[in-house]
């Protein structure tokens, strides 16, 4: 265990944010700056996505489903590869193992969050939907002025939930040399040898810190909308001034 403080002792502003200032930014900073881009980026993606899912048109329905199917369908792994060699071949010159671990990210987490949005969706009441389509507004009108903004609210825990397992799926931009905190962590072992046991504790705690404590903000996120929505169908049901008692008659 004495060995586990020295290593911290020694090598925390390399896991913390790598080489930098004298190289590329690392560690659980890179991490986190990579997996919060990763997220904010394919949110729009994952939106389209949805909506195309749910379009009355095949055209825009078919191939949202099939690419939703076929990302989904595949490891994380083979996607950086197929982003590692494909994305170079596209733009005409060599990209940053970064740059291509971000790219992979908003292709991946878009087809998931995609599906995260579209269950929604089809969790709001029908009738929501069907009263817009009355008062005169379009598919898209409806879906943009009346159903996603209700849904996106509903969906925050599971948008953190899948925040917290990009975190996680970061640790894969490794086979790329993506400057992350694993990456660090095989630095710091290769200049030990000695000790992979303890390099190896110290990033499994790393990620279990960080990720539990955004798993502890999603559970408070999910009670502090599911006690809104109570609220909510509480007013409705009782409406105001049904709780005063009623007037009592005067004596004649």
């Amino acid at each position: 265990m004495l060995s586990v403080f020295e290593i911290l002792r020694d090598n925390w502003l390399l896991l913390l944010v790598g080489q930098y200032p004298n190289g590329p930014m690392g560690g659980i900073v890179a991490t986190l700056i990579l997996s919060v881009l990763g997220i904010v980026l394919a949110f729009p993606l994952s939106v389209l996505m949805a909506l195309a899912r749910l379009s009355p048109w095949k055209l825009l329905r078919w191939p949202a489903t099939v690419l939703v199917y076929v990302v989904r369908g595949v490891p994380l792994l083979m996607v950086i590869l197929w982003v590692y060699f494909l994305v170079p071949i596209l733009v005409g010159r060599e990209i940053s193992g970064f740059t291509t671990m971000l790219c992979t990210l908003v292709i991946y987490e878009g087809a998931y969050l995609s599906e995260v949005v579209r269950a929604g969706i089809l969790a709001l009441p029908k009738g929501q939907t069907e009263a817009a389509r009355a008062l005169g507004h379009s598919h898209l009108g409806t879906m943009w002025y009346v159903i996603l903004p209700q849904a996106l609210y509903n969906m925050l825990p599971s948008m953190l939930s899948q925040f917290i397992s990009t975190i996680k799926e970061t640790t894969l931009g490794y086979v790329i040399n993506v400057n992350e905190l694993t990456f660090a962590a095989n630095q710091i072992n290769n200049q030990l040898l000695t000790k992979p046991f303890q390099v190896f504790f110290i990033l499994a705690m790393t990620y279990y810190v960080v990720c539990f404590s955004l798993t502890q903000l999603a559970q408070w996120l999910e009670r502090r909308i599911a006690h809104k929505r109570l609220g909510a169908a509480t007013a409705q049901l009782s409406p105001e001034g049904a709780s005063l008692p009623p007037p009592v008659a005067a004596n004649p």
